[in-house]
């Protein structure tokens, strides 16, 4: 898991799950820190700097692709 690569962070858990599919789907690699903790106490995202995902360098580019295309193209889609 050392090698795996930030990519993004989010604030609640149920932004990481909509995540979680899409990755799943593409068999891309990754790794979500401070979820299980934002979980039991949702307030301490903002002190933890959210629940952070990372990702697999063989797979980095293609998740980078993905999100994009999703959240930030879609504005309909867009995690807030």
């Amino acid at each position: 898991m050392k090698d795996y690569i930030y990519l993004e962070s989010f604030t609640y858990s149920h932004e990481c799950h909509v995540v979680k599919h899409l990755l799943d789907n593409e068999n891309i690699l990754y790794h979500f820190k401070n979820e299980t903790v934002i979980d039991l106490i949702p307030l301490s995202s903002f002190g933890l700097g959210g629940i952070k995902l990372y990702i697999h360098p063989s797979h980095l580019t293609k998740a980078k692709n993905l999100l994009d295309q999703t959240f930030r193209k879609n504005n309909h889609l867009r995690i807030v």
